[in-house]
């Protein structure tokens, strides 16, 4: 009798925006939207040139700026390129390479875990963000793996939290990019994750937790609300062992004992596992957001969130097989 097999699935069609500069040095070319012109009457600004509104929003590259229109190194959406005294005309669309910040390095490497002509998987370290970000573009695991492994399409089908290490799915081509990313937007992905946390005996385990989760633009925390959950994670306790510091709950809530917990979302909320374990009144070790906020140095690497996304798994979009991926990365208190 023959076996059955998974019917393939046919990829979904998705329009890839047209990018006029190419990826250089592993970094995308900043696209800038102009925005309606004001008349100056009642004190809106008012742009004569497309390099006159460059300037007024990125008044510390001024310099820099002027030297690329110059140099024909800022184009318009057909790559044509913007000359100095080019009209400013509201909605175009300008393309340009932003000077990267001078960035320390994040002192650990990237593994790969598996590798196609569609798909990278990588075991991602704690501490590296996974996508140019605010001040991490060059220390971000997209910039390290386009320049290492020259591929300059590279893009991340879903994103880790910089202070997550673990398992980061990234596609290699346009074409079978929307296929990975729908899946991980469809929640038709399992991932699983392990964490380190302290231990409180009194607490039933497993549990589902199910909150509603508010994440404002330009808040660094998330935060629980009342309302209509939102998010759903299982959370289960899978070991616990005597907590080495000997310093009963070490600031972290520990009360005297670690666990190792496994932590399978269902949603994929920001912050959710490490807001759902907190809500338990187990927030995971060394987490500088919750349930207090405390400041840590970009370049103090000594403590690092014991949180790692463990595997992930799913029926492959192109081929209908189902793929599973994990990481053997060891959360350092639990080592």
């Amino acid at each position: 009798m023959p076996t059955p097999t998974t019917p393939q699935v046919p990829p979904r069609r998705r329009r890839i925006p047209f990018q006029p500069l190419p990826v250089r040095d592993g970094l995308n070319a900043t696209r800038v939207v102009l925005p309606p012109n004001g008349d100056g009457s009642d004190g809106s600004p008012r742009w004569d040139t497309v390099l006159d509104h460059l300037v007024h929003r990125f008044p510390d590259d001024e310099r820099r700026l002027r030297e690329k229109v110059a140099a024909g190194e800022v184009v318009d959406h057909l790559g044509r390129p913007v000359a100095p005294d080019t009209a400013f005309a509201q909605h175009a669309r300008v393309f340009l390479y932003r000077d990267p910040p001078v960035e320390t390095r994040v002192p650990f490497e990237i593994e790969i875990l598996y590798r196609d002509d569609d798909l990278v998987v990588v075991d991602k370290p704690h501490f590296l963000a996974s996508i140019p970000r605010g001040a991490f573009i060059a220390e971000s695991a997209l910039v390290r793996l386009r320049r290492d492994l020259d591929l300059p399409e590279l893009s991340p089908a879903h994103r880790l939290d910089r202070v997550t290490a673990g398992v980061l799915v990234l596609t290699v081509r346009p074409e079978v990019r929307g296929p990975y990313q729908t899946l991980f937007a469809e929640r038709r992905v399992t991932k699983v994750y392990e964490a380190v946390a302290g231990v409180d005996p009194a607490l039933d385990l497993p549990r589902v937790v199910r909150s509603r989760i508010h994440k404002e633009r330009g808040v660094m925390r998330a935060s629980e609300v009342p309302g209509e959950p939102n998010s759903e994670s299982l959370v289960e306790l899978v070991d616990t062992r005597e907590d080495p510091s000997g310093t009963g709950d070490g600031g972290d809530g520990s009360r005297g004992r670690l666990g190792l917990y496994r932590l399978t979302p269902h949603t994929g909320k920001t912050h959710q596992l490490r807001l759902h374990m907190n809500s338990l009144g187990l927030p995971i070790l060394h987490d500088n957001f919750y349930p207090t906020f405390y400041d840590v140095r970009p370049d103090d690497f000594g403590r690092p969130l014991q949180l790692v996304s463990r595997s992930i798994e799913f029926v492959d979009p192109l081929s209908g097989r189902p793929r599973r991926f994990e990481t053997t990365r060891p959360l350092q208190e639990w080592a």
